[in-house]
């Protein structure tokens, strides 16, 4: 399926197979003077923007329903200072980076979405999307998967303060391919209508001494959907509402 607005390409997926591959990035680390000085002009700008370890998606395939995907260890700097500059790359063979995360994609019982907008200390001020954050090696089981899955309730609970007994956790996956970024979104479904569950959100962001979202976001239909909000959430979004037209 093709999602609205763009090249995205929106697709279900069973499940998910996504584990950690030894190695670094390449790529990146090759540039470390040009991502070291990015970065000190980006902190010099915003002090409260983080840099620690994430993981960076090396290389992917898509059969019978499934993603495989391996990633590799890098700093939030490289992937900041990559995505910044067009998602560069060497055209190394079989070397593919993606910036590859979960979003917990948060629906009302009465089938609004229900989304935040990014503050303005965060790397992407004003930005509209769901929960979501780069994974990083708390991400890890054991035995080396990336649990994409708890990264997406993780990111809900912070950005939210809802708690996965809050929400049904719908099977499966959406996944967004746009270019370089891949939006693995899970829908997570509320009992509570959008307005009271807007106000719930709105009532934690108050308690918080920094949220990272400033205002929620309520899309009941594509007139809602905003610039603000990046391609491959207003794919998805559309993708969606397009699936769903004519359902009884």
């Amino acid at each position: 399926m093709i999602g609205a607005g763009g090249a995205a390409r929106v697709m279900p997926l069973d499940r998910l197979d996504m584990r950690l591959e030894p190695g670094g990035w390449d790529y990146a680390d090759s540039r470390r003077a040009e991502v070291d000085a990015f970065f000190a002009a980006q902190t010099a700008a915003n002090p409260a923007l983080w840099n620690g370890r994430i993981l960076v998606l090396a290389r992917h395939a898509v059969a019978d329903g499934v993603l495989s995907g391996r990633y590799r260890e890098a700093d939030f700097a490289s992937l900041l200072w990559w995505l910044r500059h067009d998602c560069p790359g060497d055209g190394k063979p079989g070397e593919d980076v993606c910036n590859a995360f979960a979003m917990a994609a948060l629906r009302a019982a009465d089938g609004a979405f229900v989304l935040g907008r990014m503050a303005g200390w965060t790397a992407n001020a004003g930005r509209i999307y769901f929960a979501a954050g780069t994974p990083d090696l708390s991400d890890l089981r054991p035995d080396g998967t990336v649990d994409l899955a708890g990264s997406a309730l993780r990111e809900l609970g912070e950005e939210t303060g809802l708690a996965p007994a809050d929400v049904e956790i719908v099977p499966g996956w959406m996944g967004v391919f746009a270019g370089p970024r891949i939006a693995l979104m899970r829908e997570l479904r509320s009992p509570l209508g959008a307005d009271e569950l807007a106000a719930r959100i709105r009532g934690f962001l108050a308690t918080e001494e920094r949220s990272e979202l400033d205002e929620v976001v309520v899309a009941r239909g594509p007139d809602d959907v905003s610039e603000a909000m990046p391609p491959f959430i207003r794919s998805y979004l559309l993708a969606c509402w397009e699936g769903e037209r004519g359902k009884p």
